[in-house]
């Protein structure tokens, strides 16, 4: 029997990951300070977009009556915020090829491959959702019957005497759900954006890339958490410089890790 037509299991070839010497995180990090200083305007107003966004859910959450959701939300913060970088990629892509950025052209990058961009950004919503639940969960089985005020809150939360138990399951339960949002979301965003590809060949790529160079994502990961945690520490109001310079890096960490279409690794 002859079989003259045949059909490809993948539309294109498999993304290449390169392995990278462990201090190359500091490398991107220059690379989207250099891009954040270039293109200043437009990355601070994104920043400052950012945190007046986060103020304006806290006092919607306080003046309904869901302050005790605040901590989880804020913890939950790094799940989501390569979504919300996605107009950072697209400047700091602009600028290697020479282009200028407007704060009208980042924000129209949610529109390049809308579908698949929209369908992680879906995945990383679910996993804050189940982050919050887990969180209010946890909150319920330790302290139950407790009612705290707002003004309160934080002191019930950091001095009862079950309060250290609570922050390390909450940690634990934390760590691994920002853990897997990290694998997930590493490069697959900026991969999104740049390369007409889907949802599954980019979290693929992104969990490979993570998987073949441990140690230097591992600090990437300390470096973004360090860095978002004084933005938020901060009161939000240094996620205006800190959010727009992970955003940057983050873009010349993808360009780092995974080769171009052609390329030889």
């Amino acid at each position: 029997m002859n079989h003259t037509d045949v059909v490809p299991v993948f539309a294109t070839p498999s993304p290449e990951v390169r392995r990278i010497a462990v201090d190359r995180p500091w490398h991107w990090m220059q690379m989207g300070y250099a891009d954040l200083v270039a293109g200043w305007r437009v990355s601070l107003a994104y920043g400052a977009t950012v945190a007046a966004f986060s103020w304006g859910l806290v006092l919607a959450m306080t003046g309904a009556g869901y302050f005790y959701l605040l901590l989880p939300m804020c913890a939950g913060f790094m799940l989501v915020a390569p979504l919300a970088a996605v107009g950072l990629y697209e400047a700091s892509r602009r600028r290697a090829r020479g282009e200028e950025a407007s704060f009208r052209d980042i924000l129209g990058a949610f529109r390049a491959n809308g579908l698949q961009i929209g369908l992680m950004g879906v995945m990383l919503l679910l996993l804050q959702l189940f982050w919050i639940r887990t969180a209010t969960l946890l909150y319920a089985l330790f302290f139950s019957g407790l009612n705290p005020s707002f003004e309160n809150l934080v002191s019930v939360v950091f001095n009862s005497p079950v309060s250290l138990p609570f922050l390390v399951v909450g940690t634990a339960l934390g760590g691994v759900l920002a853990f897997a949002a990290f694998c997930l979301s590493a490069v697959s965003l900026p991969m999104l954006l740049d390369r007409q590809t889907n949802i599954f060949t980019a979290v693929a790529t992104s969990i490979t890339a993570v998987q073949v160079n441990p140690k230097a994502m591992l600090l990437w990961g300390f470096i973004i958490v360090f860095f978002t945690g004084v933005g938020l520490a901060t009161l939000f109001f240094g996620l205006a410089v800190a959010f727009p310079l992970i955003g940057h890096a983050t873009w010349h960490a993808y360009k780092d890790l995974v080769a171009e279409d052609g390329e030889t690794v």
